[in-house]
């Protein structure tokens, strides 16, 4: 979950929000949100013990049209969207580091991104312990970056730097639709609390260490980011803050002296392996769809040494490339979040459902079911808020992109139609890429 949003969400929500004690309110309630969600993907995880998350619960809930709906968006959009936006943090903060002088090139930023998702992708292509191992080392560093930010706030208070937090609720905004999009910032930062669901198959004791992790992870990231944003304020004025484009950098070269460089250093090593997990999980998804015939067939394809999906890791790289071009991080955000979070309403509605079509099931962890019902409650006042109050053409954009999909799912899903040649050209790439087909995620 800690990658790149708490060092990049932070200007956007205060800038929405315009006070910092609605900031934080927002920040805290994001956290209470997620955990919320978090809970319910719990006991659908452990009722559903498959990977791919909400394509998984739609497709058993409500059938395959939804499933495929939400696949075509994820795979298409959503998680190179996102693979995209923490690559591009990344190499901005990296950049950053040797150009603190000047405003780093463009060009740079947008090559090292790119350059970034081509090493990821080759990391969980190779070898699934060494992804791994590699997020186990970077989650350290992302709790580096955290410990340096929350000490060097709480020594500036204990100093008294109290007067840009004593504003309260000084400028607060009365727009509901501002309210949604900053829960867009907040959330983004959070994003994650459901990934382990795409890997359910992969995971070791699924009924013991999916519920640990979601009741340990999401109030302890909670409070860090709470913290985070605290210290962002001792040592910050709100103007301050919203004209830094990288917030983290601007608090170290303000509280660090000359150990400053290990601020881009910690924040650059941990949107690294946020990124790393992205891609992990998504190769995930994308495989499970073509699985489901939602996808073309070698996307469902495993290395026939490594084990691991490398078409669909390479096919979410691919889209990931073209998305680094625009290089607009607080649009690729909004996207992100009004779409996903259409989604996660629809999981919240398949739990409920499944309680009525299924409940003789096996659920060794169940939620109250006043949970999921307010967590679709909130979704779709994030969906709709921000339409109401302030539409915007990205968000005709996503509706019609997700229709789209209609035009796919008929023929070549409903129908099982083929394009002419896709037989030779799914055996092409099979021996380009030495995959075979399987119908488990092997335990690589």
């Amino acid at each position: 979950m800690i990658g790149s949003g708490i060092f990049v969400s932070p200007k956007g929500l205060l800038e929405r929000t315009g006070s910092v004690a609605l900031s934080l309110i927002v920040w805290g309630a994001c956290g209470i949100l997620s955990l919320l969600g978090a809970l319910c993907y719990v006991e659908l995880g452990c009722m559903i013990p498959s990977s791919g998350a909400e394509h998984t619960y739609f497709l058993t809930a409500f059938g395959h049209l939804p499933a495929f709906l939400f696949a075509w968006v994820s795979i298409i959009i959503l998680k190179p969207a996102m693979l995209a936006i923490i690559c591009l943090s990344f190499s901005k903060y990296l950049v950053e580091a040797f150009t603190s002088e000047c405003e780093p090139p463009l060009m740079a930023i947008q090559l090292l991104g790119a350059l970034t998702i081509v090493l990821i992708t080759f990391i969980n292509s190779y070898s699934v312990n060494l992804a791994t191992r590699v997020q186990n080392i970077f989650t350290a560093a992302k709790l580096l970056a955290i410990l340096i930010i929350v000490v060097g706030g709480i020594v500036k208070l204990a100093q008294g730097n109290t007067a840009h937090l004593a504003k309260g609720f000084e400028g607060s905004t009365r727009s509901f639709g501002d309210i949604a999009t900053a829960f867009y910032s907040g959330l983004w930062a959070y994003d994650g609390w459901n990934n382990l669901n795409y890997v359910t198959e992969e995971l070791k004791k699924p009924y013991t260490n999916l519920p640990r992790a979601i009741i340990i992870g999401l109030p302890l990231v909670t409070v860090c980011y709470l913290l985070v944003n605290v210290s962002y304020l001792a040592v910050m004025s709100i103007d301050e803050l919203l004209a830094s484009e990288t917030v983290a950098v601007t608090f170290g070269n303000r509280v660090l002296g000359w150990a400053a460089f290990l601020m881009p250093l910690a924040v650059t090593l941990s949107t690294f392996g946020a990124a790393n997990g992205t891609a992990f999980t998504s190769g995930r998804l994308c495989f499970v769809a073509a699985r489901e015939g939602h996808m073309v067939d070698v996307l469902s394809y495993v290395h026939n040494r490594k084990l691991t999906p490398s078409p669909a890791l390479l096919f979410n790289a691919a889209i990931a490339l073209i998305m680094v071009i625009p290089s607009d991080i607080g649009s690729l955000i909004d996207f992100f979040s009004f779409t996903a979070w259409i989604f996660y309403g629809g999981a919240m509605t398949a739990l409920i459902v499944m309680r009525h079509t299924m409940p003789d099931a096996p659920r060794p962890y169940k939620v109250p079911i006043v949970i999921p019902v307010l967590v679709l409650l909130i979704s779709i006042y994030l969906v709709v808020g921000p339409i109401i109050d302030s539409p915007q053409i990205e968000y005709l954009y996503a509706t019609l992109f997700i229709v789209a999909g209609l035009f796919f799912y008929f023929p070549f899903v409903y129908l099982k139609k083929s394009l002419p040649g896709m037989g030779h050209l799914t055996t092409f790439f099979q021996l380009l890429l030495e995959v075979v087909p399987t119908d488990v995620m092997p335990d690589a």
